[in-house]
């Protein structure tokens, strides 16, 4: 930070000498953006330094005051005007002083006012700031408390999000996956509005959850969810080494899997969503024993125990509601597929269920709760994207994820590829 001038000390001479020189050969942009850097980190102090940045600059072009100037020189300070600069993500009225070439009589603008005058810089932290739940039409009550500082209009708050939140999504769409190691997907739909977004949410060997992409669609049906699929695979999803997928028990999610990832994939159905299914065949009165039964028969700790206990349910169920019953028979093999890979002791708490994903549809939810109108494909896509780079730091490590590398043998010896795994 530049010297400050005061009263009790001399001035400092920022030139030994007047520098009656040309503009293009002695101003450094370079130098400029350093001590911009250090300007918006203090914005307090800030409005005293700008003043003397612009005026370092003037002295740059005209030369110090009250000297002789040289004939070749043409520039002259031509008085001040009102205008305005950003420090940090704030916008600050200032005194801007001019500078003319009074051979061509015109105005000579002033490079370190005009790079003052475009906050691209402060995008990600207004992006930020968005995105925590501050709402664009309430952002004046929000501006820092500096003198001389007024808050962004809701209308230019919402230009550089959108500049900044596009951004984001390309980069979330088009960032390649081949570098990961993912051992198992949840998918999953969130709604926006009256559209549906299919999310698919990766887990890595180490535990760590990495939001993979999304697509829109209207329902979670084979065709759309196939082709997300393949997007993923073609942005270089690793698949020979067998992946497990958690998902509900849509039927389009099923179908598409399997045909994408055929031969490839063992797949983990909701226990919730099934407990669920069965019990809303059923009346009121009979739902919390079933409940607390269909629990208990997920919670044994084998695949020979649970299922034994899941054909008792469903002969029960056989002779009170057969739609019940069906409903539970329906699939049943799938919802026991971490109890039958012998991994429901180590990773029961995250796998048998699609919580993870549900979870981090609830992040997106708080991130986008004050969008009050969705009005087109891209504004959905942007802030569904924004949301979810903003909380893939935040994931936790899956519960138990000093097993994913016993898992993933797991599922290589079910399908028979581990061999194939490794030579690949």
């Amino acid at each position: 930070m530049m010297q400050k001038v005061t009263k009790s000390s001399p001035p400092v001479k920022r030139h030994p000498e007047p520098v009656p020189i040309a503009h293009s050969v002695r101003y450094d942009p370079d130098a400029f953006h350093t001590r911009m850097a250090l300007i918006q980190a203090l914005i307090p102090i800030g409005m005293a330094a700008v003043t003397e940045e612009l005026q370092a600059e003037v002295e740059s072009l005209c030369g110090k005051r009250y000297t002789r100037k040289e004939k070749d020189i043409a520039l002259r300070r031509w008085g001040a005007q009102k205008g305005s600069v950003y420090l940090g993500d704030q916008k600050t009225p200032i005194t801007v002083p001019r500078v003319r070439d009074v051979k061509t009589n015109e105005e000579v603008p002033l490079r370190s006012y005009q790079m003052l005058q475009e906050p691209a810089s402060m995008d990600e932290k207004l992006f930020l700031c968005v995105l925590s739940g501050l709402a664009t039409r309430r952002y004046d009550a929000c501006a820092r408390m500096v003198p001389e500082v007024f808050g962004l209009s809701s209308s230019s708050v919402s230009r550089r999000f959108i500049r900044a939140s596009s951004a984001k999504l390309i980069a979330f769409q088009e960032r390649p996956l081949d570098k990961l190691d993912i051992v198992a997907i949840y998918i999953d739909g969130k709604t926006f509005a009256d559209e549906q977004m299919l999310i698919a949410l990766g887990v890595t060997v180490d535990g760590e959850k990495i939001p993979l992409g999304f697509e829109q669609t209207a329902t979670e049906n084979e065709r759309v969810t196939a082709q997300f699929l393949r997007k993923l695979v073609e942005r270089g999803l690793v698949i020979n080494k067998g992946l497990l997928v958690i998902m509900d028990g849509s039927k389009g999610l099923y179908a598409a899997v399997n045909k994408v990832f055929k031969g490839l994939v063992v797949i983990q159905r909701c226990q919730w969503h099934k407990r669920q299914n069965v019990l809303s065949y059923l009346p009121k009165s009979r739902r919390s024993h079933f409940k607390r039964k269909l629990k208990n028969a997920y919670d044994r700790p084998t695949y020979k125990e649970a299922k034994a206990a899941l054909l008792s349910i469903k002969k029960q169920l056989e002779s009170i509601n057969l739609s019940a019953a069906n409903s539970l028979a329906e699939g049943m093999e799938e919802t026991l597929t971490i109890h039958r890979l012998g991994m429901f002791a180590y990773l029961k708490f995250c796998f048998r269920t699609t919580n993870c994903i549900e979870s981090l549809n609830s992040q997106v939810a708080e991130r986008t709760r004050n969008v009050k109108r969705w009005t087109t494909a891209g504004q959905r896509h942007r802030w569904l994207a924004a949301a979810l780079i903003d909380a893939e730091p935040r994931l936790r490590v899956v519960k138990g994820y000093h097993y994913m590398p016993v898992l993933r043998e797991a599922i290589q010896n079910d399908l028979n590829i581990a061999q194939e795994a490794e030579s690949a």
